[in-house]
């Protein structure tokens, strides 16, 4: 299970997710990618796995991020400010398989390109759905991770749709996957972007690491 948060580290999440959150930049391709400034934490996941509802959520916007029921509508890095030294970066989701090749071929060369190149990336949050588990279409998230270094933390979505007894066993499930992953933090949270189960405790979770990496 995920770390306890502090009531200062909770109290700090919700004043820096509590700015005037807005779209300021899109890229669709490694050289549109805007100038690097502050820190910047990523979300990455399978398509329709509600990262857009996850990122509203954290945020208290309902509509900064597009929701969607047609899988694999966003194909671009997506920037959000809100106004302070973080960005959020709402990545192209993956593992849709009526895509189109070439189309998933430019995604994966602007995924690598951004981690491999970003030097402000604090860390990637892959969001897994908590009806499924990981998947073998996650592992190619992973190895790219762990390829470029980057810290990585699991956020299972979508928890309001399962059983207690279940999530529970899909949290024992996913920890232990995530053994063969040297990236990855070992502790996912619990989160749904519906009820806004684990918001708080995501947001201590970046401020955390923000604090981390002014200490350094």
């Amino acid at each position: 299970m995920p770390d306890d948060y502090t009531r200062d580290e909770i109290d700090t999440g919700r004043k820096l997710f509590g700015g005037d959150w807005q779209f300021f930049a899109a890229a669709a391709t490694p050289d549109s990618l805007p100038k690097m400034r502050g820190t910047e934490i990523a979300f990455a996941g399978r398509s329709n796995v509600g990262k857009s509802s996850l990122i509203n959520a954290l945020t208290g916007r309902k509509a900064l991020a597009r929701t969607s029921r047609t899988p694999g509508r966003t194909q671009e890095l997506i920037f959000f400010n809100g106004g302070g030294e973080l960005t959020i970066v709402d990545m192209p989701g993956y593992g849709y398989a009526a895509a189109a090749k070439s189309k998933i071929a430019a995604w994966t060369s602007l995924i690598e390109a951004y981690l491999l190149g970003r030097a402000n990336l604090a860390r990637v949050y892959v969001l897994i759905d908590a009806r499924h588990g990981l998947k073998d279409t996650d592992d190619a998230t992973f190895k790219v991770l762990g390829a470029a270094a980057i810290s990585c933390q699991i956020l299972l979505t979508k928890a309001d749709t399962v059983k207690p007894a279940e999530l529970e066993a899909r949290v024992k499930e996913v920890e232990a996957g995530l053994a063969k992953w040297p990236s990855a933090f070992p502790h996912v949270i619990v989160t749904s972007g519906h009820d806004g189960t684990g918001v708080p405790q995501v947001r201590a979770a970046v401020a955390r690491l923000l604090n981390e990496r002014k200490r350094r």
